[in-house]
């Protein structure tokens, strides 16, 4: 494995720059605009890695039809058989493992850790999926009449629209293409614009793993001249987005006009919720890791501590020596753990959260500057945020903040806490550190969140459902087998004989 930062180094230097094209029926093509745009590395901002397509809606027909049409084929392709091919493509990921953590982690700004935990995490997903095409289940049910047999099968609902945020350019386009292809649907994907590099790499590997001509298209480009024809063409049948609620929002209305199915993975602001613990600085590492991985770009990240008050001093105390461990530094730096914000412009908002924060009277314990000197001076980086003494109704307490800034609520008793974790929008993943397991069937019971983790940070597995309730998410959970209420339909069959 290469791990030097010289290597990473040079590897960019001989591989930036080129130009890219979409892949729509199994081939690359320039998008009909004939415009380009650059995509640059937020650890080095002056480095363009690459120009990408500016794509238009004429593009997306012509990949929507695309996957239409294999659609016929590829739905009658035997489940073992889509199976083979999604196995082949998750070893394929590993074998290039590297090479796409170098991209990962040049085009969004993750630790190459990270990158190399993400690429894997996707192989893991893609077998699991492999597995599913396997265990596309019906049910044969007793009829009223002795003479009919009853059963359901399911089957693949058509073309998916997949549309993939910045923060995990790898593993969530693969979330949404290996379960498709398993149940033997069809795609049009669109990665986010900054960072559609990740994305032409897994267009190769699909084809090289064998998936037929159309069956996988990429379309990149802005939401408005791809996102929108995309969602509201006549021939996609589902759509599955990962990204701000707004915006899901708005896609599952135009969506629900023409009663198309949609999968909405959400924003949050997620709750740790400190009882009591036996060990601070464990329950210390588990919520700093959770709330800073990703530089704290991610939906599930933590970013919420609600403790009783006897413990607030000693956890935050805890924190701050675990952030104090934290090394900010481009991607492929020996020992950092937290890499740059994606843009300049991303940056800039988390910047202004802080901000808020002390003008709503919350205390800034730690952390929250720019830092801008140096070799730092090259990309968008800061110092991760803890801030006490805040409070439930605080902009920093309840809108989704999307960096590393994270708030210390102190509360009275158990009930309160509950309650303050409750306060929100979002409802996506919550944590509860307590040695009381009454206290923990409580909290799994009351609290209004898709995912529940007892004495752990927020990560989720490859197997178990994803997903969140309120403003976090809508339609069938992700990953798991709950997949297949999305990317199927449901026929009942009866026969009489």
């Amino acid at each position: 494995m290469i791990t030097h930062k010289s290597e990473m180094v040079e590897w960019l230097d001989t591989n930036v720059g080129r130009e890219y094209k979409n892949f729509i029926g199994g081939s690359w093509k320039e998008s009909v605009s004939g415009e380009t745009y650059p995509v640059y590395n937020p650890a080095i901002k002056e480095q363009v890695l690459g120009y990408f397509p500016n794509s238009e809606e004429t593009d997306v027909n012509e990949a929507v039809e695309a996957a239409s049409k294999a659609f016929t084929s590829w739905s009658k392709v035997s489940a073992p058989e889509r199976s083979m091919i999604l196995i082949r493509f998750a070893d394929l990921l590993e074998e290039n493992a590297e090479e796409l953590a170098f991209m990962l982690s040049a085009e969004q700004g993750k630790a190459l850790a990270e990158s190399r935990g993400e690429v894997k995490r996707a192989a893991t997903e893609t077998r699991f999926a492999a597995g599913e095409a396997l265990r596309i289940e019906g049910k044969t049910l007793p009829g009223e009449r002795s003479n009919v047999m009853s059963s359901t099968v399911r089957y693949p609902i058509g073309v998916i629209a997949a549309i993939a945020p910045w923060n995990f350019p790898v593993v969530t386009p693969v979330r949404k293409i290996a379960p498709a292809l398993a149940y033997g649907c069809t795609v049009v994907f669109k990665p986010a614009s900054d960072t559609p590099w990740t994305s032409v790499k897994l267009m190769e590997l699909f084809a090289e793993a064998g998936v037929p001509d159309g069956v996988v298209n990429l379309v990149i480009g802005g939401g408005s001249k791809v996102g929108n024809p995309l969602v509201n063409h006549p021939l996609v049948k589902g759509i599955s987005f990962t990204g701000s609620t707004g915006m899901g929002t708005s896609i599952n209305e135009t969506a629900a006009k023409r009663l198309v199915r949609t999968q909405l993975e959400l924003g949050g602001k997620n709750p740790a919720v400190v009882l009591d613990y036996d060990n601070v600085t464990e329950v210390a590492k588990q919520i700093t890791g959770a709330a800073f991985t990703c530089s704290g770009q991610r939906c599930t990240a933590i970013s919420r501590i609600i403790v009783t008050k006897e413990k607030a001093e000693e956890l935050t105390l805890a924190i701050i020596e675990e952030m104090k461990k934290i090394k900010v530094g481009p991607s492929w730096e020996p020992g950092v753990t937290m890499g740059p914000l994606v843009s300049e412009e991303h940056l800039n908002t988390v910047r202004e959260y802080v901000q808020i924060g002390i003008q709503e009277g919350a205390r800034l314990r730690y952390g929250g500057e720019v830092l801008d000197s140096g070799e730092y001076a090259e990309g968008h980086y800061m110092v991760p945020a803890l801030f006490d003494g805040v409070e439930t109704s605080m902009r920093i307490s309840q809108e989704e903040i999307f960096g590393p800034v994270l708030s210390v609520l102190a509360v009275e008793s158990e009930e309160e806490a509950f309650a303050a974790a409750n306060n929100s929008a979002y409802g996506l993943a919550a944590s509860i550190f307590t040695n009381n397991l009454s206290s923990a069937y409580r909290f799994a019971e009351q609290i209004q969140s898709g995912m529940v983790h007892v004495n752990h940070g927020t990560a989720s597995a490859a197997h178990m459902p994803f997903g969140g309730v309120k403003n976090s998410g809508h339609g069938a959970f992700s990953i798991g087998s709950s997949n297949s209420e999305f990317y199927t339909e449901q026929k009942v069959l009866y026969f009489q004989y």
